[in-house]
């Protein structure tokens, strides 16, 4: 599974590096002291040996005498495994000096093939005693004369080792874990702090999405200031490209339009038949020209995060053309304080527009247009937009059943061949609200008549 944040892989990274590095670290750090001990112990065991040498003498008869004093209780206690022994070699015979730590037992033996002796003519290993403790032997043989010698062999409890091993690996772990978690805590908040600018740069980047910037703006350090500033550009050029292409289409319209008309009004001193079919003609491509430039016109200009209009200045114009245009009919508008729409002026007019016409084309008395924020519960198609407006146009009219409002969204159909029009109106609508992402949507509204309601994208009412 792959991590997408950043900080995560960071943290996950840290962490286990964190944990490997201190296992590792106790490991050899506990290995270590463990062989000190071991070299300590050892050492050890070589001083009492040599106390124990100095200690004993051969007596006139050949015996062996002496009493070494350790200074350690250990080797005057029974069974702690902490003993000394020094025995005759050769054929005088006496008798073994033991300490009586060890009493009348007796500890085992190693072959010289088992453990050699090496330069100093000393060897050590590991036996375990007639009580169960596993004791190191630190052992030498000493000629006193031409005719005497004697073996000598100290012991000390392994016991002590292991257990001084570990307590101080034990110490050394706990000590490890609080590090290792003080360090972790350390880490997550200097990556944090460290990585709050990626984040103060995330946030600017949604608010432009968003439609409530047209800059990239903070205080960024030097790593993300050139990235702040390629993006600035961006946004230049990509307002360059915005209004160049706008100004090709307004060309193209332009250069369209006066043959259009030349050909409409040729149409009209043409005989019956053929001037009205050049001019059925010229009104289709006409508006499909009109149709197919807004297209081209919005799709240059979607992506980028300028567009911006206030919803009430625009649509109080809107209401007032139709008012003086049909003076027979009673026009409500109601708009909500601070509203703002994430789309060109004019492809808000000509949307809004056209419904408005169709409107007042069929209403009997009055119409109404209501322009809101979107509910909850009702969004466009986008999901990275957080803010949607609700257009909607309603009417005392007729209005339609289901199958003539699908029959109504075609492009050129006309219900109402008594009524002017082109039959585009609808089907622009729809159009340029699915260029912006939006919704559209016909109904039977609370008059009795046709509901027509708009999804848009729009901004917060700070940035309105």
């Amino acid at each position: 599974m792959r991590i997408k944040s950043l900080t995560a892989r960071v943290l996950l990274l840290t962490t286990l590096w964190s944990a490997v590095a201190l296992v590792v670290i106790g490991l050899v750090i506990s290995d270590i002291y463990r062989k000190n001990a071991e070299r300590g112990f050892q050492d050890l065991l070589r001083a009492q040996l040599y106390n124990v040498i100095n200690s004993v003498t051969i007596g006139d008869q050949g015996a062996l005498s002496g009493s070494p004093q350790l200074g350690d209780l250990r080797f005057s206690q029974p069974k702690t495994g902490w003993y000394w022994i020094v025995e005759p070699l050769g054929t005088y015979t006496s008798t073994p000096l033991v300490s009586s730590s060890l009493g009348a037992s007796n500890l085992p033996v190693l072959s010289v093939l088992e453990a050699p002796f090496d330069k100093n003519y000393e060897r050590y290993y590991i036996v375990t005693d007639a009580f169960g403790n596993r004791v190191q032997v630190a052992e030498t043989e000493i000629q006193f004369d031409t005719d005497h010698a004697a073996r000598f062999r100290v012991t000390g409890n392994v016991a002590v080792v292991e257990d001084d091993v570990r307590n101080f690996s034990h110490s050394l772990y706990f000590a490890l874990v609080g590090f290792g978690v003080g360090s972790l805590i350390v880490n997550a908040l200097a990556i944090l702090y460290g990585l709050k600018p990626l984040d103060k740069a995330r946030a600017a980047l949604e608010r432009i999405r968003a439609g409530e910037s047209e800059r990239l703006q903070g205080d960024f350090p030097r790593e993300i200031l050139p990235l702040a500033n390629e993006i600035n550009a961006l946004i230049d050029s990509n307002r360059r490209i915005v209004e160049r292409a706008r100004m090709q289409v307004g060309n193209l319209a332009h250069s369209l339009k006066t043959p259009i008309a030349v050909l409409l009004n040729e149409s009209r001193v043409l005989e019956r038949s053929h001037g009205d079919l050049v001019k059925n003609q010229a009104e289709a491509m006409q508006g499909q020209v009109q149709s197919y430039l807004n297209r081209a016109r919005i799709a240059a200009q979607r992506e980028s995060v300028l567009a911006r209009t206030e919803a009430e200045p625009a649509l109080e114009r809107l209401v007032r053309v139709m008012r003086r245009l049909n003076a027979d009919k009673e026009f409500e508008l109601s708009v909500s304080p601070n509203l703002a729409l994430a789309m060109e002026q004019q492809d808000l007019e000509e949307t809004v527009g056209n419904l408005l016409e169709n409107a007042a084309r069929f209403a009997e008395h009055k119409v109404r247009l209501v322009a809101s924020e979107a509910p909850a519960e009702v969004k466009g198609i986008d999901p990275a937009r957080r803010h949607w407006v609700e257009l909607v146009v309603e009417d005392d009219g007729p209005g339609l059943e289901p199958d003539q409002i699908r029959e109504a969204l075609k492009r050129g159909r006309r219900l109402d061949e008594s009524k002017p029009g082109t039959g585009l109106g609808l089907s622009i609508v729809s159009e340029i609200t699915n260029e912006y992402q939006g919704r559209f949507e016909l109904s039977r509204g609370s008059w009795g008549g046709l509901r027509a309601s708009l999804i848009l994208p729009g901004l917060t009412k700070d940035v309105a």
